[in-house]
């Protein structure tokens, strides 16, 4: 019922949904008018239960067919891009948008009763089901519904074009300026021009941000909201204030680590490149870390790693050797072919890769996807058109259409991609005999952090499962292993953060629209210790170059699925009777694993998320602990590093 996008260098594994349709979960309107009076079964004007639940199954049964056609439209534009495609979204996500405001409005009337449990559930889903809640003014929710396939359609087709050395224009995209970023012997002026050319796409979104915000915070305020940041935070089974309360304690737990790492990257990539390019203290420059959004640091392995004593393996080289060369769209025998989709995608490469990931949920005992999963999904950019590249999965029936939408690459990142995608179709899968309102996982943190949990199996002792590698790497090799995982996964926590801290900003107007891109760098130099590689002005927007800013999708459900993974990942290594250190387990083929997993995931958002993460851990409370205790060996090979190092920034 919504699509997911992916971490590693891309950080945003998403599940689709209609960007102003998704629902998630709310067991208290915190931030919300509230009724004075105690709970009653009749309201005083005469409204009963019975009118509840009518007005609940007249909204659900619609809101289904709006989300079902929306879904669609949306597939269509972003696999399609043309002035067409993207009216045809705009138009669909107006009239579900529209509907959505109206149910929003009439639900309050049933604030205060005394309701069924299950039945209040579904009210608030319901008063909650808008992350872009416009107003009930017609005008402004067509303009709404507009401005955000706008701004979805300009990241989508982005691309950053100058004058080749022929002198004829040469134009490129998000992912070829990624692989140059991500290129270790790309130069520091390479790297530079290829953020400031992708950079360059988002100045003009920025009237329609603004306006987007102004909308949205009428929206908000109509529901009963401060503005749309609260009503954000009020997703969670608790009140938004106890919410952002909950991501500091955790961002708390974790940030030693991230301090430990920030501390030896920076110093590794001044021995490397100097002081001209990356200073010995202060802030790294953004464009020096291998990623367009400095999110994860990965690509910067081979500056930053500890010495190698031992044997080892690399995951791009074993991911070709295991399944094949990229396919060639222009090679001889697919000369014909315009769409990607239309030869036998699941015998590609690609496709091949797909698999390895399909069958690691089949050894935890999982059904195999539908045999439309391979006719229907895109595993390749088309050579024909623009399309969305951002890695997403959906779910086009909310019963067995899922689907992936990704350009895949034969390399390690993509291969642990595939298995985080397939997560969330996996679990929309699972809640697919709930109630449309229910179809959801816990909270969004849970939808992503299923994914990862999966792509944290992905171990060395996996991999000789699968016969990827004859054997498993000596413990010698295991700082290494978690360097390379820290710096995935553990850079991603203060950027899995800052986003919705600084959109909650924006939203209440903490950070005005003409200190956008000043609020945006304050809180990148505060949470991240990472600063514009370029002088940097409110005519850029900065923002506008990361995915989820435009498509209106928030972005704390990453920094919770980063800590949920590792507390799942440990219950299941316990499960699975592991013994040794936390980050060489593997659960792959455990039946008992997945079929509390899947208990778990069959539950939806029928409960509040506590319930879900009891039912998966046996506790109610998020704990960043299993991060320290995963990378433990490495944290303290870190301090050893640091000594004598100016750390902090």
């Amino acid at each position: 019922m919504t699509a997911h996008t992916t971490a590693l260098t891309r950080k945003t594994h998403t599940f689709w949904r209609p960007a102003l349709l998704v629902t998630s979960i709310a067991l208290g309107l915190a931030g919300c008018s509230q009724p004075e009076s105690p709970q009653q079964s009749v309201q005083a004007n005469g409204t009963t239960v019975a009118d509840a639940e009518k007005f609940v199954a007249t909204a659900e049964a619609e809101l289904l067919r709006l989300n079902l056609e929306a879904q669609r439209a949306a597939w269509v534009s972003e696999t399609f891009i043309t002035p067409d495609t993207e009216a045809l979204v705009a138009k669909a996500n107006e009239v579900a948008t529209a509907k959505s405001v109206e149910f929003a409005n009439q639900s309050k009337q049933f604030i205060g009763m005394e309701l069924p449990p299950e039945l209040n559930r579904k009210l608030e889903k319901i008063r909650l089901a808008l992350v872009l809640p416009a107003p009930s003014d017609a005008a402004k929710t067509e303009e709404l519904a507009k401005i955000s396939s706008s701004l979805n359609a300009q990241y989508g087709s982005g691309k950053y074009c100058k004058n080749g050395s022929d002198g004829k224009q040469v134009c490129l995209s998000l992912g070829e300026l990624e692989d140059i970023i991500a290129n270790k012997n790309s130069k520091p002026a390479e790297r530079l021009e290829a953020w400031t050319g992708w950079h360059s796409i988002s100045p003009a979104m920025r009237p329609e941000y603004t306006r987007m915000v102004e909308i949205a915070n009428e929206g908000a305020k109509e529901l009963g909201y401060v503005d749309t940041g609260a009503m954000w935070r009020a997703k969670y089974d608790m009140s938004s204030d106890d919410f952002a309360k909950e991501l500091d304690r955790l961002w708390g737990q974790v940030q030693p680590l991230y301090n430990a790492l920030h501390c030896h990257v920076r110093a590794k990539l001044n021995e490397r490149f100097g002081d001209d390019v990356v200073s010995k203290t202060g802030p790294i420059p953004a464009h020096m870390l291998g990623n367009m959004w400095a999110q994860t640091w990965d690509n910067v392995y081979d500056f930053v790693a500890p010495p190698t004593t031992g044997s080892s393996y690399n995951l791009d080289d074993l991911v070709v050797k295991a399944y094949g060369k990229a396919t060639d769209l222009k090679a001889s025998d697919v000369d014909n072919v315009n769409n990607a989709n239309i030869f036998n995608l699941k015998q590609s490469p690609e496709g091949k890769m797909v698999q390895a990931g399909e069958g690691f949920f089949s050894s935890l005992g999982f059904a195999p996807l539908p045999d439309s999963f391979w006719s229907n999904s895109q595993f390749l950019k088309p050579r024909d058109r623009d399309v969305v590249c951002h890695a997403s999965a959906w779910d086009l029936d909310n019963q067995d259409d899922v689907r992936i939408k990704m350009c895949i690459k034969m390399n390690g990142e993509d291969f642990v991609t595939i298995h985080h995608e397939l997560g969330h179709n996996y679990y929309q899968r699972a809640y697919k005999n709930q109630p449309f309102l229910f179809m959801d996982s816990a909270n969004d943190g849970f939808h992503e952090a299923i994914g990862d949990t999966i792509a944290l199996g992905i171990t060395p002792a996996y991999l000789k499962q699968i016969g990827m590698i004859d054997k498993e790497p000596d413990a010698s090799q295991d700082v290494n292993i978690l360097m390379r995982k820290a710096l995935e996964k553990v850079a991603f926590l203060p950027f899995g953060l800052m986003v919705d801290q600084w959109r909650w900003r924006v939203f209440s107007g903490e950070i005005p629209a003409d200190k956008y891109n000043e609020g945006w760098w304050q809180l990148r130099e505060k949470y991240q210790g990472v600063k514009a590689p370029v002088a940097r002005s409110e005519k850029d927007f900065d923002a506008g170059a990361k995915y989820h800013v435009p498509g209106g999708v928030p972005y704390s459900r990453y920094f919770l699925a980063d800590v949920l993974q590792f507390q799942f990942y440990r219950e299941m290594c316990k499960m699975a009777g592991h013994q040794g250190p936390l980050h060489r387990c593997t659960f792959y083929g455990n039946k008992e694993v997945g079929e509390r997993l899947n208990k778990m995931l069959e539950m939806g958002a029928s409960k509040p998320w506590q319930d879900a993460l009891e039912a998966m851990t046996g506790q109610r409370e998020m704990d960043a602990s299993a991060i320290q205790e995963y990378f433990a060996p490495l944290k303290a090979w870190l301090d050893e590093q640091n000594v004598g190092r100016t750390c902090g920034w």
